[in-house]
């Protein structure tokens, strides 16, 4: 029996010695469905052999990705828990997500992380998965009640699409970008206010801020900070939905000129880059922050919006960077076709997004030393 899923029951009768006992979720983006999946499943099914049940998620297909991403990420929670349920001897749980789907997946994971702080407490409601978890309290740090491997993006607006050239499509014009900040919530809804860090009352930080952080709201940094490896793949150009400083979670004066040439056996894949976690006592939303947000909402213009801009990313940057990041760059430069990078990233369609494949390669590869890192951790 396959062990790879698109939204669709991965469990059924499976032989012991070919029961998989790590979980690789994969979220798609922004107005798409798990069919975006079909040649990274078949290829990391290749790679990865039978320890990995490949589950592409469902629940958030074309324009339920539009209700926002708390929204989404309370449903894919809800999804993966049902998955882990009803799938005896899982262990361990890993994520890869492309571009909007990575914010939806960092939701889901404060909301699974707290499910498994209280586990003890959830216990009669999931009696099929209790079989993979201890019912101590002491079970801290787990997602789903799965020990978390890999938290893996590709293209991921991490730090919002509000910003000059941070909405790449829009060529960094002035007049489109200021008008695209308030015609966001019209065209992809509550999704697109909490993008352009509009969303709720100006004195309320905007979701993504909230989100660099463990508030009230979630543990958020704590469910990230779980995971054995986080990893970042971002285009470095070419990528019209999603630039290069939102996806690589960089400040705009650590973007340098990327090598040209890819890594060896990795096409397009050009520079690896391990950066430690930094020690932060943000983020904040000081009160200046909230008179710009209100000022960003009433009166969306670039030289309204600058200054609020500024602060959040400063302050995104420096909650998220209290984690170590590994950031992967990617350049479609030589690709024949190099505009078509935000979904060349993730070979969307085997045939027009080819070039994607040493992308998805080098996935493959780090998803695969994990596991065997894990594996020779467990001997020892």
């Amino acid at each position: 029996m396959s062990t790879t899923t698109r939204g669709t029951s991965p469990w059924g009768a499976m032989s012991l010695k070919d029961e998989p006992d790590h979980l690789l979720v994969l979220v798609h983006g922004i107005l798409a469905s798990p069919s975006d999946w079909i040649y990274v499943e078949a290829e990391l099914k290749r790679r990865l052999g039978r320890n990995f049940l490949i589950y592409a998620s469902s629940t958030n297909t074309y324009t339920k990705t539009f209700d926002g991403i708390d929204g989404a990420g309370r449903r894919l929670a809800d999804e993966v828990m049902q998955v882990v349920q009803k799938t005896d001897g899982l262990k361990k749980i890993s994520f890869l997500a492309h571009s909007l789907g990575g914010l939806f997946a960092r939701y889901a994971l404060a909301v699974l992380y707290s499910a498994s702080a209280s586990l003890t407490d959830q216990l009669e409601d999931y009696m099929s998965i209790s079989s993979n978890m201890e019912k101590s309290s002491s079970k801290q740090g787990l997602i789903a009640g799965l020990e978390p491997i890999n938290f893996i993006t590709l293209a991921t607006p991490h730090l919002g699409v509000r910003g000059r050239r941070q909405l790449p499509f829009l060529l960094g014009v002035p007049f489109l970008e200021k008008l695209a900040a308030p015609m966001a919530p019209f065209v992809v809804g509550r999704t697109g206010a909490q993008l352009f860090l509009t969303d709720g009352k100006p004195n309320k930080p905007p979701l993504l801020l909230r989100m660099a952080s463990d508030c009230e709201d979630g543990k958020f940094l704590s469910a990230l900070g779980a995971f054995r490896c986080r990893i970042l793949y971002a285009n470095v150009s070419y990528d019209h939905m999603v630039g290069w400083r939102t996806s690589s979670i960089r400040r705009e004066r650590e973007l340098i000129k990327p090598p040209r040439r890819s890594l060896d056996g990795y096409k397009h894949v050009v520079d690896v880059e391990y950066c430690p976690p930094i020690s932060s006592d943000g983020p904040h939303f000081p009160p200046e922050a909230a008179k710009a947000k209100e000022v960003a909402q009433n009166e969306p213009s670039i030289k309204n919006t600058v200054e609020y801009h500024e602060i959040m990313e400063e302050e995104m940057i420096c909650g998220l960077q209290q984690l170590g990041w590994k950031k992967v760059d990617v350049s479609f430069h030589s690709a024949f076709w190099p505009f078509l990078a935000h979904n060349n990233i993730h070979v969307k369609n085997e045939w027009l997004h080819n070039a994607g494949a040493g992308v998805v390669a080098h996935v493959a590869d780090s998803l695969k030393q994990q596991e065997s890192s894990t594996i020779i951790a467990a001997s020892l």
